[in-house]
């Protein structure tokens, strides 16, 4: 059940300090779609998501207008495309990530996710189709979100996807290089990829899940910040208790709106995902949290160690508040999506490396971050899997958002629009990692993997 008074106490989050519901998801199952003809198919997989999600966006202003909460965005995610369509060819691929935008654009929906595969201990033929369809579909589609799962703390890192990710994010790059190589935008890299994520670019329905599911995912940086900034000149254990209790009714909020749009849809409650996800605007920052916790600059000294306690608080707050918290449920770090992060950037405090070190502690990973046009496919490949191994290690998800924008250089800004952002091209270091990647095969699970 839940208490009017904390409902109500959510007011002056929703007013002054951009509490909203980021996004409500529907997972919809696409295996009773399957067909030996890829035209057959597409057609399938176009009516199954339009039948199931006609009413979504209708269902998510009705709850707005009830409850007075934002929802920012409703979103579907499906079957990964390479379970479904197997037999297909490289040609019925992209016929499908059309069929799958035509029916976002049906429905009102800005992303559908799903187009993907998982591949962290090799390759189907399948899979590999769908892989080498990336830069084509992803250029000859405005609403398809792509997500490859390269590795599994279960299982190690598939090297040899990690090689042709980094390959595909160029091509991917290069087939929209007159959009600021938006596609890449569109384009995530996993480790332990979660099956119920709503969030895009990553977003699919796993196989583990119902037929359908409304998974909801909350944000709420500024209310963060504006419970740290009242709570004064408090140690750190407080600190920690009153980020606790924040994300405890961002994530009751969280819950009312996925328990109503599940009875309104006819649709199973699967998970609310408390991600602090930011967005361009200024006061809907991460990097804003860290500075009031009391850092200068974020990606200064103490960044680290600042995230992973708010990382750490927000999971348990959300956790007390919900029994079916899952996604990622953390703190995300993408650079063109932080007006505060995208500044300290262009000064310099803010570095891939930092970065990349600060992604140990939170969700997800290396996200959202313009690099030069000219950044060889070796080096994405490389930091690819640099980020993926510290997910296999730690067992956590990681996941690479690399946009090597054709035409930029270090300095200069790439405008995506919307939601995307902005991003300040950010030095990388260019050494080659070619004769370690040429390896190939795969690296081994962590001894930690062997539990059962």
């Amino acid at each position: 059940m839940f208490d009017t008074s904390d409902i109500l106490e959510t007011i002056s989050m929703i007013r002054d300090e951009k509490l909203d519901i980021r996004t409500i998801t529907m997972g919809i199952s696409l295996f009773d779609c399957r067909d030996e003809n890829d035209a057959r198919l597409a057609e399938k997989i176009y009516e199954k998501i339009v039948r199931h999600a006609e009413k979504l966006v209708e269902t998510g202003s009705e709850i707005e207008k009830i409850y007075g909460i934002p929802i920012i965005h409703r979103r579907v995610a499906v079957t990964p495309i390479s379970l479904v369509a197997g037999g297909a060819t490289k040609d019925g691929m992209v016929n499908i990530a059309r069929a799958l935008d035509r029916a976002a654009k049906n429905i009102g929906i800005n992303f559908i996710g799903g187009y993907g595969a998982l591949v962290q201990k090799g390759f189907t033929a399948g899979s590999r189709t769908l892989i080498e369809s990336i830069p084509e579909a992803l250029s000859s589609t405005e609403r398809v979100c792509s997500s490859v799962n390269v590795a599994s703390t279960k299982t190690g890192i598939n090297m040899d996807a990690v090689v042709r990710m980094g390959q595909i994010v160029k091509e991917t790059a290069a087939a929209t290089a007159n959009s600021g190589s938006i596609g890449c935008a569109k384009l995530v890299i996993f480790a332990n990829v979660p099956d119920d994520n709503p969030f895009m670019a990553g977003a699919f329905h796993g196989c583990g899940e119902p037929e359908t599911v409304i998974n909801v995912g909350v944000s709420g940086p500024g209310v963060v910040s504006s419970a740290i900034r009242r709570a004064g000149e408090c140690d750190l254990t407080a600190l920690a208790e009153v980020i606790k209790k924040t994300a405890f009714k961002i994530t009751r909020v969280g819950q009312l709106v996925a328990r109503e749009a599940s009875e309104r849809l006819n649709v199973p409650f699967g998970i609310v995902d408390l991600s602090l996800a930011p967005t361009p605007e200024i006061g809907d920052s991460v990097a804003g949290i860290l500075e009031e916790m009391g850092l200068e600059k974020c990606g200064g000294a103490g960044s680290t160690a600042a995230l992973a306690m708010l990382n750490d608080a927000v999971k348990k707050g959300g956790v007390m508040a919900s029994s079916h918290v899952g996604g990622l449920s953390g703190a995300f770090i993408p650079v063109s999506e932080d007006a505060l992060m995208i500044e300290r950037a262009q000064e310099g405090v803010l570095s891939i490396e930092k970065l990349e070190a600060m992604t140990a502690v939170c969700s997800v990973g290396l996200d959202m971050i313009a690099v030069p046009g000219d950044t060889t496919a070796e080096v994405i490949s490389g930091v690819i899997a640099d980020e993926i191994s510290i997910g296999v290690i730690n067992n956590k998800t990681t996941a690479v958002r690399l946009i090597p924008a054709v035409g930029y250089h270090e300095g200069e800004m790439v405008d995506f629009g919307g939601l995307l952002g902005r991003a300040p091209v950010m030095s990388l270091r260019t050494s080659s990692p070619a004769k370690f990647l040429r390896r190939g095969g795969r690296i081994p699970a962590p001894i930690h993997s062997l539990r059962n």
